[in-house]
């Protein structure tokens, strides 16, 4: 029973509000020592799970320095703005939601990118109250490895390219970039359409390379051929992300060298096929007439474009879920060998495959 105890719990209890309570037990935010005491003796008494080793009998207002010196709160890097269209926006909801009830406090850095060129930790990151660190869409490798060299255990909800590369010390977690590109290639070969593309930046992050080599297996398994000049995996010069004005010229450049078509083109997300499609139109290129096109991601922005866009769904809240349980076990038990999670996506077929 003991190990339900939330700090709403505690809070009803004391009459005082959750944030108060969340403030004395991860010891964040400025709040009176008398009501810290209060909130502390509460949590014992009812044996929240945090403080569950501690005889309250035994615990004077002294032995709060057990809780004040204690790491916990879990930080979030990124570099990148995480609204209500990104994938991760619900996964965070449910992982700080499954924080809460453990007893972590969150907080969130968005990096600046002078701070990333540097290897600068943020002025508002508190190394000496934070018990690990989760990053989301940081893909540049130098910063990532100094990360992982400050000690403290780190969880990568995607990441760098690593193939190549010294994988880095940490926990990764990745939706699945494979099995439905398998499925969905099956699928349009069965519908008669061989001949099929891919765009976008293939060195841009680990879950667009592994998309592409979904795409590449799929296409080889099958016994097709990959069209080589219907894959347009690279970037502009000095172009750090796509999805920008800069790299739908950079499409419209490359689409209108094709001398074929292709039957279809995969796309690394949504955003990639929603550049692809404006340039499209530019080209009076019909979708799906022409070609088929399909993203990933299953953004609410491919929900409501003309056509609607086929797409491979991210259960962003078993995400969330995993997310805890692989950072939280870490930062229990920092000896375990290093783990990469890829959890279940879904296919979601529409307009933009004659849907």
């Amino acid at each position: 029973m003991a190990d339900r105890i939330t700090i709403q719990d505690i809070a009803d209890e004391l009459g005082v509000s959750r944030n108060t309570v969340s403030k004395a037990i991860n010891n964040t935010g400025v709040l009176a020592d008398a009501t810290r005491e209060k909130v502390l003796k509460k949590a014992i008494e009812m044996g929240y799970k945090q403080f569950s080793y501690v005889n309250l009998q035994n615990f004077e207002m002294s032995d709060s320095t057990l809780f004040s010196t204690a790491k916990r709160e879990i930080a979030l890097f990124t570099s990148n703005f995480i609204g209500s269209s990104h994938f991760a926006s619900t996964m965070l909801d449910k992982f700080q939601r499954e924080l809460s009830v453990l007893g972590y406090g969150f907080t969130m850095h968005r990096l600046q990118e002078h701070e990333i060129e540097k290897l600068m930790l943020p002025a508002s990151y508190a190394q000496d109250r934070t018990a690990g660190i989760i990053c989301i869409e940081m893909f540049n490798r130098s910063y990532c490895s100094m990360l992982c060299s400050l000690g403290t255990p780190v969880l990568f909800v995607d990441s760098p390219v690593y193939s190549l590369t010294e994988p880095l010390k940490a926990d990764h977690l990745y939706m699945d970039n494979q099995s439905n590109i398998h499925r969905f290639v099956r699928e349009m070969i069965l519908r008669g359409k061989q001949r099929i593309g891919f765009i976008g930046e293939i060195t841009y992050c680990q879950s667009f390379f592994e998309r592409y080599m979904g795409y590449r297996n799929a296409m080889y398994l099958s016994g097709m051929t990959c069209p080589e000049d219907c894959c347009i995996t690279g970037n502009m010069p000095n172009l750090k992300s796509p999805g920008y004005k800069k790299y739908r010229a950079y499409l419209f450049e490359k689409i209108q060298k094709i001398n074929k078509l292709p039957d279809v083109f995969i796309c690394a997300n949504d955003f990639i096929a929603i550049d692809a499609l404006m340039v499209f139109k530019q080209l009076g290129i019909s979708v799906p007439k022409d070609v088929y096109l399909c993203g990933f991601d299953d953004s609410p922005e491919s929900k409501v474009m003309t056509p609607s866009l086929t797409t491979i769904h991210i259960h962003s809240q078993i995400m969330g879920f995993s997310a805890v349980h692989l950072l939280i076990s870490r930062i229990k038990e920092p000896s375990l060998n290093f783990r990469t999670i890829h959890t279940e996506t879904s296919l979601i077929y529409r307009e933009s495959t004659g849907d």
